[in-house]
C-alpha cells in the first residue's frame, strides 16, 4: 500500500530546479511562507509553553516536514533550532533541498520517502503537512502513517484547499489560468478537502482539533493574512491524543 501518486510527484519533480527562485514557479509559496511560519511557530509556542530565547526557541523539538519539496519550510524551522527531518517522494526535490541546506549551512535530515515508508525508532514532536494532502493517494493510510510518526500530545499542522466554488474560481481558474502563478494542472479540484472531511479523518486517527484558520490573499497589499474564511486555503492545528 502506498500514498504516492506518481503523476503528482512527476509534476513537482519537473519544477524542482525552481524551488528557491522567488520569482519562479514557486513564487506563490514564497509569498505564502511568512504567514504559515508565523501561525505554526505561534501554535508551537503556546502548546509546548516555549520562551523565545535568542531566536532558538524550537531547540529540543523534532519536526517532520512531509512533502518538503526544496525545503522552503524545513530551513526556517531548522534556523529556529528544531531538529528537522524533511521527506519527499520526489528524489529530485530531495537533491535540491540537500544542496540548498548545505549552502545555507543548515543540518537537516532529508530523505526520499513517503510517510508509510519511513522506518524510524523515534517519533516526532511536530509534523507539518503543508499543501500535500491534496496530492496523495489513500488519505486514510496517509493520516494513519502520520499518527504513527507523531508522539502523544504532539502537534500536526495540515494545510490544504477547501472544495468550494470559490476555491475553483480562485485557486484553479485564477491562480493557474489567469494569473499563471502555478502551472496549469497543478491542482485537481476534486481532490480538495472540506474542513469537516479532513477533521473526520484526523479524529479517526486520534487527533483533536486545536484551531482552524483560513489563509487569504490580499491582492492590494500582495500579502497573505489569517482569516476566519475557510472557503479557499485553510490550516488545521491538531494534537494527538
Amino acid at each position: 500500500m502506498t500514498t504516492i501518486n506518481k503523476e503528482e510527484i512527476q509534476k513537482f519533480s519537473n519544477l524542482a530546479d525552481e524551488w528557491w527562485d522567488v520569482k519562479g514557479k514557486f513564487k506563490p509559496l514564497h509569498m505564502f511562507n511568512p504567514i504559515r511560519i508565523e501561525y505554526i511557530t505561534e501554535k508551537i509556542k503556546d502548546h509546548f509553553k516555549l520562551k523565545n530565547i535568542n531566536g532558538n526557541f524550537l531547540k529540543g523539538l523534532s519536526i517532520l516536514d512531509i512533502g518538503c519539496g526544496g525545503g522552503l519550510i524545513s530551513e526556517p524551522m531548522a534556523r529556529l533550532g528544531a531538529e528537522v527531518t524533511g521527506i519527499d517522494a520526489s528524489d529530485k526535490n530531495i537533491k535540491v533541498a540537500k544542496i540548498h541546506s548545505k549552502k545555507s549551512n543548515l543540518k537537516i535530515n532529508y530523505l526520499n520517502n513517503s510517510p508509510e515508508q519511513l522506518k524510524l525508532v523515534e517519533s516526532f514532536d511536530i509534523i507539518l503537512n503543508l499543501e500535500i494532502v491534496e496530492h496523495v493517494d489513500d488519505l486514510n493510510l496517509y493520516i494513519k502513517s502520520c499518527s504513527r510518526l507523531l508522539k502523544k500530545n504532539g502537534l500536526m499542522f495540515t494545510a490544504t484547499l477547501n472544495r468550494t466554488l470559490t476555491s475553483y474560481i480562485k485557486a484553479i481558474i485564477g491562480a493557474e489560468y489567469i494569473l499563471r502563478w502555478l502551472p496549469i494542472g497543478t491542482h485537481d479540484w476534486n481532490k480538495f478537502l472540506k474542513p469537516e472531511e479532513l477533521e473526520k479523518l484526523l479524529f479517526k486517527e486520534k487527533f483533536s482539533t486545536i484551531d482552524i484558520k483560513g489563509l487569504e490573499f490580499n491582492p492590494l497589499l500582495s500579502k497573505w493574512k489569517r482569516s476566519d474564511n475557510l472557503s479557499v486555503n485553510y490550516i488545521i492545528c491538531s494534537s494527538k491524543n
